[in-house]
């Protein structure tokens, strides 16, 4: 199949080339925007308490208020505020609303307190004022964002001459500042990742035009796949998390380059031993196609398994990187062949020692006294992931979203002071429902409130407000912690739920709303996904590699290699960020990352090693010399995608914030970890011990293969 694809492609090369940049034109031309969201509410189901919650707020208390931003008041010299600053305060406020007109996401601003004083700090350095979300309005939409920016400007000339200045945080500034940060993260990572690329395919090809490659290919597989994907995501409403724009960037070169390494390295095997360009073309694509596209599959089928998660925001990013993959996956197999057809030997100018065979002299040292001693190399390198495995258990998972942006912004510094001069819980009260068929009672109401604030982790607790049925009542809860800390989530999902439902009358029920109920449902989901996603994801995985090796025996040792690198992956991020640089937790969402990424790549490159190691027992070597000759030939090929792949997601850590410098550094240490210690030594020595045994029933290491070859 992959030869006669080899030979349509090479025919028909430059009507393969114009097919690519013609669906690029027509996909970017009509496919719509790819729209992200931030709010965390929009990825949970509606059986959650906290979905709940809001859908009861809605309906019946439709005019409430949710804090939406935080006007931050200070004097500019840092004195404690007079009458008069407060004075000036109340004015700011009051012609601020009128400035951002009926279509922002104010409703209102308010500079007191429910009792009618000013919001001045205990300290009287510093005045708040507090903007409600409109009706009907999320905060979390472009427009929301829009007006934010405009808030800034506007504040600006109110406070002109006054001696005071003023910074924005809450919900909807992070969300501004979160997406300027990423827009410029998304700009950071793809400048390095580009320029990681081209040095590192210079050192390895010095080449010219195999630099520019992956950047022309991805260039036209980007177009093609974000349009794509954007489809997707509005044909079945799925909500795309901000980040998904810049992973996409790493996922597209990383995998891209990738995939052209493996088959370049074929085609410049065929050059080397003096066939013409096109008939190279067709031999590395029938050589490579089949574990290529067995690769992709498995990272395919990796992200699709995400639609069995409950949460929106993984449903909605599996499809999209399987998109991407697949796509990927199409130009590798056609757009990438076509360009070498046109290219022929040029693409390696200025080169010239590219066509003399390397010795590959450390690989084959190191490959040799692997097939002598297997069993030290398994033990070693399955120790030394072990080892890093255990780490994983103490892995703390947290939901702080706010720490993940950088602290030099206005939304981080604003809260910052907010914090050191008011209750931490007072930038968002969480609300509390009660609901009932018949009218509450006032008398119960009463004693409902009573029970909230005798429960731990609540500051304060502000009087429960009846409905206009009288049905239902709000009561408003200022935790002694930041709402969106991962001591608020324990305090909420823990003793706050516990004493709101334990304290409901009969007839009642108890609903706690706001940021932190929602990251407690959403741990509790991805508690649920864990234990669905990834024994579904490694059963198909395991049945891929079945068809590809025809054996029963194999893919259970190789899944088991990938899973051991998944767990010490996760255990070295442990070791780095939770006890050497102290941080609390790790963001909830990066087991899924390394598992998308490091489970998914880990595969394709057991599949490279393992194809290598099948076909050199088909050659007639014993167990031990084929390993010895897998990882002499197949080694110097996973090392250089390794090195990419892990290069490319390393550039993550230069975003600017925790989140993406955790997330960079899992990926690029996992990526090192299956490639250059299960791969290249665990994977192989494991199966020269296992011997002929590992390719049961089929035995297919004893025939020699017609399509299947060398993977180099």
């Amino acid at each position: 199949m992959f030869g006669a694809l080899g030979r349509l492609v090479s025919r028909r090369p430059w009507f393969v080339i114009a097919a690519w940049v013609v669906l690029a034109g027509v996909v970017v031309s009509m496919a719509p925007q790819l729209q992200t969201t931030t709010e965390e509410s929009e990825f949970l189901p509606d059986h959650y308490e906290s979905v709940q919650a809001m859908e009861l707020q809605s309906e019946k208390f439709p005019g409430a208020t949710t804090p939406a931003a935080i006007l931050v008041f200070e004097r500019e010299d840092g004195e404690p505020l007079a009458e008069e600053d407060q004075a000036t305060v109340a004015r700011v406020a009051e012609e601020l609303g009128p400035r951002l007109g009926e279509e922002t996401f104010v409703q209102q601003v308010v500079t007191v307190s429910p009792e009618g004083r000013p919001n001045v700090s205990e300290d009287g350095l510093v005045q708040i004022g507090i903007i409600g979300l409109a009706e009907g309005a999320t905060g979390f939409d472009p427009q929301a964002f829009e007006d934010a920016e405009q808030l800034r400007e506007d504040l600006e000339p109110l406070l002109d001459d006054t001696g005071l200045e003023v910074a924005t945080t809450g919900s909807v500034p992070q969300g501004l500042d979160s997406q300027e940060s990423s827009e410029q993260t998304l700009a950071i990572v793809a400048v390095a990742t580009v320029v990681l690329i081209v040095l590192l395919l210079a050192i390895i090809f010095r080449s010219v035009i195999i630099c520019l490659l992956p950047i022309v290919v991805v260039t036209l597989v980007s177009m093609v796949a974000t349009g794509l994907i954007a489809w997707a995501n509005e044909a079945f409403d799925l909500k795309a998390d901000s980040s998904i724009e810049t992973i996409l960037v790493v996922v597209l070169y990383g995998i891209g380059t990738d995939y052209i390494l493996f088959f370049l390295f074929r085609y410049r095997e065929r050059l080397r031993q003096g066939e013409e360009t096109r008939a190279s073309v067709v031999h590395a694509l029938e050589r490579a196609g089949e574990a290529i596209a067995s690769a992709g599959g498995a990272v395919i089928v990796a992200f699709l398994a995400l639609l069995l998660s409950s949460l929106s925001i993984f449903r909605a990013i599996g499809p999209a990187l399987a998109i991407a993959v697949g796509v990927t996956l199409l130009a590798a197999l056609t757009l990438v062949p076509a360009l070498a057809t046109v290219l022929g030997r040029a693409m390696f100018w200025p080169a010239r020692k590219w066509r003399a065979e390397p010795e590959a002299a450390r690989f084959g040292s190191v490959g040799e006294s692997l097939g002598r001693r297997p069993a030290v190399f398994a033990a070693v390198s399955g120790l030394v992931m072990a080892a890093l495995a255990t780490f994983a258990l103490g892995f703390n998972p947290s939901f702080d979203f706010t720490s993940s942006l950088p602290d030099d912004v206005e939304s981080t510094t604003a809260l910052e002071t907010f914090q050191d001069h008011f209750a931490a819980g007072a930038s968002e009260p969480v609300p509390v429902l009660l609901t009932s068929d018949d009218p509450l009672d006032p008398a119960a109401l009463e004693q409902f409130g009573a029970a909230l604030a005798e429960a731990e982790g609540v500051d304060q607790v502000y009087p429960g407000q009846p409905s206009q049925d009288g049905t239902a009542a709000q009561f408003s809860l200022i935790l002694d912690s930041d709402p969106a800390s991962d001591e608020a989530l324990r305090d909420v999902k823990g003793p706050i739920r516990d004493a709101a439902h334990d304290a409901a009358p009969d007839g009642t029920e108890a609903l706690v709303g706001g940021t932190p109920s929602v990251f407690a449902d959403l741990q509790d989901a991805m508690a649920r996904d864990y234990s669905i996603v990834f024994p579904v994801a490694a059963v198909i995985i395991m049945l891929i590699l079945a068809l590809l090796l025809r054996s029963l025996v194999a893919p259970w040792y190789l899944m088991a290699a990938v899973g051991l690198g998944f767990a010490a992956t996760l255990g070295a991020t442990v070791i780095v960020f939770q006890h050497l640089m102290g941080e609390a937790g790790l963001i909830f969402m990066l087991p899924i990352y390394i598992y998308l990424f490091v489970t998914a790549l880990g595969t394709d490159y057991n599949i490279l090693m393992i194809a290598r190691l099948r076909e050199e027992a088909r050659d007639g070597k014993n167990p031990r010399d084929a390993a010895a000759q897998a990882v002499k030939h197949a080694g110097p090929t996973i090392v250089a995608a390794g090195v990419i792949l892990a290069g490319t997601f390393a550039s993550l850590m230069l975003g600017g914030n925790t989140l993406l410098l955790s997330m960079g550094f899992a990926l690029s240490c996992g990526i090192a970890i299956v490639a250059f210690v299960m791969s290249i030594f665990f994977t192989p020595a494991l199966t020269a011990l296992i011997g002929h045994a590992a390719w049961w029933p089929g035995h297919g290491d004893e025939e020699k293969p017609h399509e299947l070859s060398r993977v180099d």
